[in-house]
């Protein structure tokens, strides 16, 4: 298939609803073609209805990391170059660490990290060979910050954060870009539907975990994020000739993340007498 060069194919992970959704559209109604995994057939046949022949949907669990690097090679061979990853799919759980199951925590992993590690590694080998590429990892600023009730969720953007720098630095020397992604509150399904609560049965925690569940409800549908100008954001990001390999999106990530770094701050100085004072003198 002849396309410009102006045009990209992007492959992006859960594009159902939210972020996904919001990136496959405005990317579409740009011209450029969008594959997108979905793990419903009724929704796939849906995506491809978006915009035949440009909006390609593909089923995908994240999670079943023996069906990725298949899926990749049949894109790669039958539709041409992925230009753009964008690892989309996850979920929030929220739950006090003392009530949350352990498998829960496995769980998060499986979709929030070791997902976008499958589909990454089964990317890598075509755009390092090309020296072209853009992989963007849809974290979250609280990859950065953290909240009390949502300790898994951190703990598995944490680790994404982690990976992604990693990568941004291993694949500089190839000529492709990565970027962590970090939203803070966007009009999604993430604190509503979508996310997975944990049962309360302590209460000790209830004057901590009550008034903040209460508040995400409450919140759910309000937040100051715009998805469709997120979009547009990300557009812009795989557009830029040097893109970071950090980017927060909204007001909200950016005053919390500050606030993270001025506090980290402000604790290294308090005790920078006694982290120094473990090196070998002389």
């Amino acid at each position: 298939m002849n396309r410009s060069s102006r045009f990209k194919t992007f492959f992006i992970t859960g594009v159902s609803s939210g972020f996904g959704r919001a990136l496959a559209q405005a990317a579409l109604n740009d011209g450029h073609r969008v594959i997108g995994t979905l793990r419903r057939d009724d929704q796939r046949i849906q995506f491809d209805e978006l915009k035949p022949g440009q909006s390609i949907g593909r089923l995908l669990d994240v999670t079943d990391t023996a069906a990725i690097a298949p899926l990749i090679d049949d894109v790669e061979t039958q539709l041409g170059p992925i230009d753009v990853l964008v690892n989309n799919a996850g979920y929030g759980y929220e739950g006090v660490i003392e009530e949350s199951p352990l498998e829960e925590m496995r769980k998060q992993f499986d979709v929030n990290l070791f997902g976008v590690v499958a589909v990454t590694k089964a990317v890598l080998p075509y755009m390092r060979k090309r020296r072209a590429g853009h992989i963007v990892n849809v974290t979250s600023m609280g990859g950065v910050v953290t909240f009390p009730g949502l300790g898994y969720y951190h703990a598995s953007k944490f680790a994404l954060e982690g990976f992604t720098e990693v990568l941004c630095k291993e694949m500089k020397p190839f000529g492709v870009a990565v970027t962590a992604v970090e939203p803070g509150g966007f009009r999604t399904r993430w604190a509503g539907a979508a996310m997975v609560h944990a049962e309360r049965s302590i209460r000790d925690y209830d004057d901590m975990i009550e008034p903040l569940r209460a508040s995400r409800r409450k919140r759910d549908g309000k937040q100051p994020g715009d998805p469709a100008k997120a979009a547009r954001a990300i557009l812009t990001l795989v557009d830029t000739p040097n893109p970071p390999c950090h980017l927060p999106l909204g007001r909200d990530a950016l005053g919390f993340m500050r606030e993270k770094l001025a506090d980290m701050e402000y604790q290294f100085k308090t005790w920078e007498k006694l982290s120094v004072s473990t090196d070998f003198e002389g």
